[in-house]
């Protein structure tokens, strides 16, 4: 009545197992690509993250600002200005050297002149204070500027500079 064939059933069963093999190396293949992507973005989200974090928390404070150079009268001005600064609250080194100070007034100037350093030429710690002194640029009594100091990671301290309204003939040195 039935019929059986015996001699094929070897053949199909082999091309399962060709066809399940060659499943399971596609997925490992696929797999191993999906790992190296994921690793490597990872990397990438890493040194990202480590970038933004820089340019939000590797900032100065400004501790003081100072106008030195002062010229008397009723027309006053101030030609030198001071600043003391440390480094903000979570900031890593901060070197001076790769500082960039930005004087925006009425004229805007982006190269500050005659920038000079105090003692120090990192501000490693909390406790580290330096000095900065530009020329160059001049506020005349009763008028502003505003600097941007941009520390080497792209970090930026927004600071406005505000002359006094009237700078007396026994005036050394004002607050700014």
């Amino acid at each position: 009545m039935f019929e059986t064939q015996t001699d094929d059933r070897g053949q199909v069963g082999i091309g399962t197992l060709i066809v399940f093999i060659a499943m399971v190396l596609v997925a490992a293949i696929a797999a191993g690509v999906l790992i190296n992507t994921a690793g490597f973005l990872q990397t990438q989200a890493e040194d990202t993250g480590i970038e933004s974090t820089e340019q939000v928390s590797d900032r100065v404070q400004v501790l003081s600002s100072v106008g030195t150079d002062v010229t008397t009268g009723d027309d006053g001005s101030v030609d030198a200005v001071q600043l003391t600064l440390q480094k903000a609250p979570g900031a890593g080194d901060i070197v001076l050297d790769d500082v960039m100070i930005e004087w925006i007034g009425e004229d805007p100037i982006t190269d500050v002149g005659g920038l000079t350093e105090g003692d120090i030429d990192v501000l490693s710690d909390r406790t580290d204070r330096a000095t900065i002194t530009i020329t160059g640029n001049s506020i005349d009594a009763g008028d502003s500027a505003d600097l941007t100091i941009t520390t080497g990671s792209g970090a930026q301290t927004d600071l406005t500079l505000n002359a006094p309204n009237y700078i007396g003939d026994d005036t050394t040195a004002v607050r700014l």
